[in-house]
C-alpha cells in the first residue's frame, strides 16, 4: 500500500515536471532510427536497458560493501559503476522517450535520481583520489541510497506499468481454425483487424506471394493497433511509435519493438478467411 501511495504521488507531480520532459523527449525522438534500434536492443531480441543496469548497480553495491570493510578496492568498483552507468543511462533515456502521462513522470524521477547518483559517485571518486576518503564514502553512500530508490521505481515501471513488457506474451489463441472475415475484405492491400476470441489480429494478403497472412494486431512494444498502421509491401508500421513488423512472419523489421508478433496460420474456405494460432508462434 505504501508503494502504491508513493508512486501515485510521483505520478501526480506538478506540471513543471512535464515542461522539463517535453523538450528532452522531443530531442531524443529526433535521434536517427538506426541508432535508436541499437539502444532499444532490436539486434539483441530483448530490451537492452534492463540488462545493462546490472553493471552500475552491481558495482556500486560492491563498492558499498567494500567501504564497510574498509577496503580501498571500493574505488575500483566505484569507477566500474560510473563507466557502466553511461550506456545504461543512454538506453534508459531512449526507453523513456516513448512514455507518456504517469509512466513518463515516474520515469523522469527515475532518471533524475540516477543522474544525481552518478554525479555524487563521480564526486566521491574525485574526493577519494584527493585523499578525502571519509567524504568520498559519505558521498557514495548517499548516491547508493538514491540508486536503490531509483531501481525500485524502475521495477515499478516494468512490473507495475508494463513498460517494455512484451504486450503479446499472455495471448493464448485457439488452435482450431475459425472464420474471421471475407476474402474480399483483403482486396487492395487492405489491413483487416479482426478478433479471434479475445485476441486482436491483423489479416492481410502478401504482395510478394499472394498468400493470406495473419499476425497479432497488438504491438509487442507498447500495445499499438497494427491494423491501423501504414503498410509498405509486406511490412506494417505501428501508428504509435513506428515499430515495423513483417506481416507474414511477425518478425521485427525496425524498432523500438524487440519482440516479434505472434503469427497465425490462415486459409480460405468458401470465400471466408479462417485463422488459428501457428504452432511456432510462441516458440
Amino acid at each position: 500500500m505504501t508503494n502504491l501511495r508513493l508512486t501515485k504521488q510521483l505520478a501526480d507531480l506538478p506540471e513543471p515536471l512535464d515542461e522539463f520532459a517535453d523538450p528532452v523527449q522531443e530531442a531524443v525522438n529526433a535521434v536517427p532510427q538506426p541508432v535508436r534500434d541499437v539502444l532499444d536492443g532490436v539486434w539483441l531480441g530483448n530490451p537492452l536497458h534492463p540488462a545493462l543496469t546490472d553493471v552500475p548497480i552491481g558495482a556500486w553495491s560492491a563498492a558499498f560493501a567494500l567501504d564497510l570493510a574498509g577496503s580501498t578496492a571500493a574505488d575500483d568498483a566505484l569507477a566500474v559503476g560510473i563507466l557502466g552507468a553511461v550506456p545504461t543511462a543512454l538506453t534508459g533515456l531512449n526507453d523513456w522517450s516513448h512514455l507518456k502521462d504517469d509512466s513518463r513522470r515516474i520515469g523522469t524521477v527515475h532518471a533524475l535520481l540516477n543522474t544525481m547518483s552518478l554525479a555524487l559517485n563521480v564526486a566521491s571518486l574525485v574526493a577519494r583520489k584527493d585523499g578525502h576518503r571519509s567524504l568520498g564514502r559519505v558521498l557514495s553512500g548517499v548516491a547508493y541510497a538514491g540508486t536503490l530508490f531509483s531501481a525500485h521505481l524502475g521495477g515499478h515501471l516494468s512490473f507495475g506499468l508494463g513498460v517494455r513488457v512484451n504486450r503479446t506474451a499472455f495471448e493464448s489463441p485457439r488452435d482450431r481454425y475459425a472464420p474471421v472475415c471475407d476474402e474480399s475484405d483483403l482486396n487492395g492491400g487492405k489491413l483487416v483487424g479482426v478478433e479471434l476470441e479475445s485476441e486482436s489480429v491483423v489479416v492481410s494478403r502478401s504482395e510478394e506471394s499472394g498468400e493470406v497472412c495473419a499476425i497479432a494486431a497488438t504491438c509487442s512494444h507498447l500495445g499499438g493497433p497494427l491494423h491501423q498502421g501504414e503498410r509498405d509491401g509486406d511490412v506494417v508500421t505501428c501508428p504509435w511509435h513506428g515499430s515495423r513488423f513483417d506481416l507474414c512472419t511477425g518478425e521485427v523489421r525496425g524498432g523500438p519493438a524487440v519482440y516479434p508478433q505472434p503469427r497465425y496460420e490462415a486459409r480460405v474456405r468458401a470465400g471466408k478467411v479462417e485463422i488459428r494460432a501457428a504452432k511456432d508462434s510462441k516458440d
